[in-house]
């Protein structure tokens, strides 16, 4: 890359054309990156062609990836000029938001992500982002409602940011308590095959919610913090008879927890107290003819003011692109089994 890259030709003859420019010039270099790199990327992943002139780039290809391209491209300098770095993963989600553009050529996804302050969710260890619209929207009905939903595909963090957004509530003394939860639903082993006392076999199902405490906050404070019951992993059969006062309550794989037990769960809402509910429909791992909680709370639910519904698809898939591939694919396909 650079003023003459080796392996970019701009031929008008058969490709569209349009050129971009940036008034700061320290930030177009934060733009383009260390030798280019990020434009080296967007070719890549664009099927575009971008030529850096000063503080201009002139960018090609069929008019279908140009205007793609240009509202990506747009939307990453926009979020520069708020403060905000751009990186690899922020590119790879800014490719999968920037379809579609308004009408001055800039994605639309990305000019609403970009609207407004950012979100950042401070914790012990990190400062976790929202990287895309959706995930946006969800961070900030975390902070807003006291019942929230985020339903979507494996892998676009509705559990990462729900446990965050504890941890930072509990950091900041709003809650006194973090307690997470998940049904103990076998997909395809048997709980009582796996060795150990009760705690040894429920582990397993709960492994994710400790791993996301675990990027979160120190390890001895993590495992004090446990000790102490002001951070409870639990299976959702240990949440009846209690009531959740003071406290942020994550459930995670609700698409797994019967109708009865979501029932159960919800009434355990006490004062002061957040409940975050995630899962994904497409995963369900109950038994032929169980009506999954989730679904049902969804549909008696949806008009309750004050309850927050989000939904994500495969443009928010946060981890290697592909599994947005995958999950495309899959939901194509229709229903399994």
């Amino acid at each position: 890359m650079g003023n003459t890259p080796p392996n970019t030709t701009l031929n008008p003859e058969n490709a569209a054309q349009t050129i971009l420019e940036f008034p700061d010039n320290l930030l177009m270099i934060d733009l383009c990156g260390e030798f280019d790199s990020h434009l080296t990327q967007l070719e890549k992943l664009l099927n575009i062609q971008v030529v850096r002139r000063g503080n201009q780039l002139v960018v090609a290809g069929d008019p279908e990836s140009l205007e793609w391209g240009v509202g990506v491209i747009q939307g990453l300098y926009q979020r520069l000029e708020t403060g905000r770095p751009v990186d690899r993963t922020v590119i790879e989600a800014a490719i999968r938001l920037g379809q579609g553009t308004d009408e001055n050529g800039v994605a639309a996804d990305q000019m609403e992500m970009f609207k407004g302050a950012a979100i950042e969710i401070k914790t012990r260890k990190k400062t976790i982002e929202p990287r895309t619209l959706a995930q946006k929207k969800y961070a900030q009905a975390l902070f807003n409602n006291e019942l929230v939903f985020g339903i979507g595909p494996a892998g676009t963090g509705k559990t990462y940011i729900a446990v965050a957004a504890a941890v930072n509530l509990f950091m900041s003394g709003e809650v006194e308590r973090i307690v997470l939860s998940r049904p103990a639903v076998e997909a395809g082993e048997r709980l009582g095959f796996l060795p150990g006392d009760m705690k040894d076999k429920v582990d397993p199902y709960m492994q994710p919610l400790y791993d996301a405490l675990n990027d979160f906050l120190p390890g001895k404070q993590l495992a004090k913090l446990i000790e102490e019951k002001r951070i409870e992993i639990a299976p959702l059969a240990f949440m009846r008879g209690r009531t959740l006062s003071n406290a942020f309550v994550v459930l995670d794989e609700a698409q797994n927890a019967t109708a009865m037990q979501m029932k159960m769960f919800l009434t355990r809402l006490g004062k002061g107290s957040r409940m975050a509910i995630t899962g994904d429909r497409s995963q369900v791992d109950l038994p032929r003819g169980v009506t999954s909680g989730l679904a049902d709370a969804e549909r008696l639910l949806k008009t309750i003011p004050k309850i927050s519904f989000n939904y994500f698809t495969s443009k928010d898939v946060v981890r290697h692109p592909l599994v947005a591939k995958i999950i495309e694919a899959y939901d194509a396909d229709g229903p399994i089994g």
